[in-house]
């Protein structure tokens, strides 16, 4: 069996669309499946749409957050409900072409992968300052850490029991999920397709949202920030040493006079500067050591929706 899951959150245009869309396409492939919804704490009616299509149809199955706990706990969780011998994820916006599904469950039977993942080789539609991001976001990931991040990954994807086992695995609170995929590895096949305009509804990532997202996935696979801030400290070492070195010589072979308040000024403001990055990059890795240490769930599920039954999870 087959279990999709589709997170959500404020898209109450798109429930029943991408229920029907999705299903349609998995029963004219003879696939038998259950598809599984994640509202991640929606203000709109998407959870009363969710119930209302589980009701109708008894192969799908609703999960409601009791906030809004991001996209990241809406894949845990789905993983974590999901029943199928193979699993899949896409979003209810319908930006991530449903058709593909037939062609990843077929590589996965008949080619022997164990993922099979999309990448968009278009950026249609976005703007050319986040897709700039984007691509410099990528490069920089597979430069400064061990996990292989392919450009224009989606979390799009179909993946096997053993792997999906293997992600469930990692309890960590702050999740990277386009890491985690590479760092637990698996045979995997990319398929490529061109970016779409969403058929309803607004994106809920901003620049500033998928810039601390960026800063998050860095973080969790990636001690390169500190290497840099040591490096920084050794080297501003070595030219302060330099510095007085040169003061030192000019004052008594020459008689030159130190200069005065503005390189003063300046001096301090640089190494000022520098010293709040640093102790803000050990700061961020702090936190989210901090955070791991509590051991709060990843998230919480007010209720489960389960064919025509609904039940209180605590």
């Amino acid at each position: 069996m087959l279990s999709v899951i589709i997170p959500a959150y404020n898209e109450e245009a798109m429930i029943e669309k991408a229920s029907s869309v999705i299903s349609k396409l998995l029963v004219d492939a003879d696939i038998s499946s259950e598809l599984i919804f994640i509202d991640d704490g929606s203000k709109d009616k998407t959870w009363e749409k969710i119930i209302a299509i589980s009701t109708e149809n008894s192969g799908i199955r609703g999960i409601h957050f009791s906030r809004n706990f991001g996209k990241e706990a809406t894949i845990y969780a789905g993983l974590e409900h999901s029943q199928g011998d193979y699993v899949a994820m896409l979003d209810a916006d319908l930006q991530d072409p449903p058709e593909l599904l037939d062609e990843m469950y077929e590589a996965i039977i008949n080619e022997g992968y164990d993922c099979v993942a999309t990448r968009r080789v278009t950026r249609k539609g976005e703007p050319p300052i986040r897709s700039f991001f984007a691509r410099l976001f990528y490069r920089l990931m597979n430069k400064i850490s061990q996990v292989d991040m392919v450009d224009g990954a989606r979390d799009y994807r179909l993946m096997t029991r053993q792997m999906v086992d293997s992600i469930l695995s990692l309890k960590e609170y702050s999740r990277f999920s386009k890491g985690i995929f590479g760092w637990v590895g698996y045979q995997t096949k990319w398929l490529e397709y061109e970016n779409v305009e969403r058929v309803a509804g607004e994106t809920k990532w901003s620049f500033w949202k998928l810039f601390k997202y960026s800063i998050d996935g860095i973080v969790a696979f990636s001690t390169f920030p500190l290497d840099i801030a040591a490096f920084i400290g050794v080297l501003l070492c070595l030219a302060a040493f330099v510095f007085l070195i040169v003061l030192f010589v000019q004052t008594l072979a020459f008689g030159n006079p130190v200069s005065g308040y503005p390189s003063t000024l300046c001096i301090i403001l640089f190494i000022g500067g520098i010293q709040l990055l640093t102790i803000g990059i050990l700061g961020k890795y702090l936190a989210k050591t901090y955070l791991e240490t509590k051991k709060r769930p990843i998230y919480i599920a007010k209720e489960v929706q389960t064919n025509e039954t609904t039940s209180q999870e605590k």
